[in-house]
Formats: structure tokens, C-alpha cells, sequence
């Protein structure tokens, strides 16, 4: 498995208050901090700098956020929740 989170990648927060719910990774800004938002709790306007040891990276690539991100430099939030709800039913959640 890529042990470098990548943009639209799913992730499961491992530590602090968002602990064990999942998130999109909407920014990189180095090896060690992405930035990441779900679309409820965490909106696209105000993501969360997450330390990418505190992240349990999933298989699952969002090509939908990936691209929204590289076409307009933005993703919806309702997009974001509908990735994230997809996914973890998949995962029968």
C-alpha cells in the first residue's frame, strides 16, 4: 500500500477528537501534514492539518474529489460526505 497519502485519498483519523471517523485528504502540504475535511463536521473552508501518523490510510481513492480538486481548485462538501458515506457502506460500516 502507498505509505504517501495522496489528494481525494480516504483516511480513518486515528487520534484526537475526529478519532475513528473517516476523511478525504484535500491538500498535501509536506511529507508529515495533510490537510483533510469530511463535509460535516470538518468543512472544505476550514480542513484540518493532520500529522499523516495520526491517519490510517484506506485503498480508496476518490477519483470524483481528485478530479474536482485539479479542475477548480475546490470539491463540495456534499461531495466530500457522499465519497466518505460510499465508502464506508462498502465497507459495511
Amino acid at each position: 500500500m502507498e505509505t504517501q497519502p495522496q489528494v481525494g485519498q480516504i483516511v480513518k483519523v486515528l487520534r484526537g477528537k475526529d478519532e475513528e471517523s473517516y476523511a478525504v485528504v484535500i491538500g498535501i502540504i509536506d511529507e508529515r501534514f495533510v490537510m483533510i475535511a469530511d463535509g460535516d463536521k470538518r468543512r472544505f473552508d476550514s480542513p484540518k492539518k493532520k500529522n499523516v501518523l495520526h491517519l490510517q490510510l484506506q485503498p480508496a481513492i476518490s477519483q470524483e474529489v481528485t478530479t474536482s480538486l485539479q479542475e477548480s481548485g475546490r470539491v463540495t462538501n456534499a461531495k466530500l460526505r457522499y465519497v466518505i458515506q460510499k465508502y464506508a457502506y462498502a465497507k459495511g460500516e
